[in-house]
C-alpha cells in the first residue's frame, strides 16, 4: 500500500475505517468477534489434533495459537482481496480511480484486526509463562516480512480474479492445502523426514517458525532467511502493483461484459 499515491492513502484508511465500523455494528458482540473467531478456531483444532489424534507438542496451546493467528492474517487478507474488484462494479464503472485502492482497503482492515488479536496473543503468552526477551526486537522485521508477503499475494489475486473468476475457487482450495502444510497443527520435526519436502515450498512455514522462535523459544529468528524473503516479497509487491496498474483501464469493460 505504500506504493499507492499519497493522495489516495487517506481514502484507503477512511474506507477501511468505515467498513470496520459497519462490520462491527452488525453483531451484538461487535469488535469482540475479531478476537473470538481465532479463539474458537483454536479450540476446535486443539480438540481434534491435540486431544483426539494426540498430534500436539509440548506447550501445544501457544504453539497452535501462534501458528493459527499468523496464518489467519495471511489467509484472510488473500481471500478477502480475491473479489475486491469484482464486488465493486458499480464504483468502478462510475469513477476513474486506481483499482489498487480496492484490495488495499481489505489489506488495511485485515491488518488492523490482526494487530488486535496479536496483542491479545502476546498478553496470553506472557500469562502462560513465556516472558518477553530481547528477541522481541526482531518482531517488527517478522511482521514487516509477512505484511509484504501478504500484500504481494493479495494484489496478485485481486488483479487476476476479474479475468478468471474460477481462480477464487482454486485459491480457496490452495489456501486450505497450504494451511495443513504450514506446520500450524503439528511440528514438522515429528513427521518422517521424507515428508519434509512438502513443507519446503510453503513460505508461511518460515514465517510461523520465526514467530515461534521469538515468542516461545525466546531466541532470534533466522535473519538471513527473513531478509532474503522480505526482499523477494517487496519485489512481489512492486510487480503485483505494476500488474494491477497495467490492467487498470480494462477492469470496468471486462466486468460489464460478464
Amino acid at each position: 500500500m505504500f506504493l499507492v499515491e499519497k493522495r489516495y492513502r487517506d481514502v484507503i484508511y477512511y474506507k477501511a475505517q468505515v467498513h470496520l465500523r459497519s462490520e462491527a455494528s452488525k453483531t451484538y458482540l461487535s469488535f469482540l468477534w475479531w478476537a473470538f473467531e481465532p479463539i474458537i478456531s483454536m479450540a476446535i483444532y486443539y480438540v481434534v489434533f491435540g486431544l483426539i489424534f494426540q498430534r500436539g507438542t509440548e506447550d501445544f496451546i501457544p504453539f497452535l495459537l501462534i501458528g493459527l493467528v499468523t496464518w489467519q492474517w495471511f489467509a484472510n487478507t488473500v481471500s478477502h482481496c480475491c473479489n475486491s474488484i469484482n464486488n465493486n462494479l458499480a464504483l468502478i464503472s462510475q469513477l476513474n480511480f486506481p483499482k489498487i485502492i480496492l484490495p488495499s482497503i481489505n489489506v488495511v482492515m485485515d491488518t488492523f484486526k490482526f494487530l488486535i488479536v496479536f496483542l491479545l496473543l502476546i498478553i496470553f503468552l506472557w500469562a502462560y509463562g513465556f516472558a518477553p526477551t530481547i528477541a522481541y526486537l526482531a518482531l517488527p522485521l517478522v511482521l514487516l516480512t509477512q505484511h509484504l508477503f501478504n500484500v504481494s499475494i493479495a494484489n496478485t489475486v485481486a488483479a487476476i480474479v476479474p479475468f478468471v473468476p474460477d481462480m477464487q475457487i482454486i485459491i480457496s482450495n490452495l489456501l486450505r492445502i497450504a494451511m495443513y502444510l504450514s506446520g500450524i497443527l503439528y511440528s514438522i520435526e515429528q513427521l518422517p523426514e521424507q515428508y519434509h519436502i512438502y513443507f519446503a515450498f510453503n513460505p508461511m512455514v518460515m514465517i510461523i517458525d520465526a514467530y515461534r522462535d521469538i515468542l516461545m523459544h525466546q531466541q532470534w529468528p533466522q535473519f538471513q532467511q527473513l531478509g532474503i524473503f522480505a526482499l523477494v516479497s517487496f519485489i512481489g509487491v512492486v510487480l503485483s502493483t505494476l500488474l494491477m496498474k497495467k490492467m487498470d483501464p480494462i477492469y470496468a469493460r471486462v466486468l460489464m461484459q460478464k
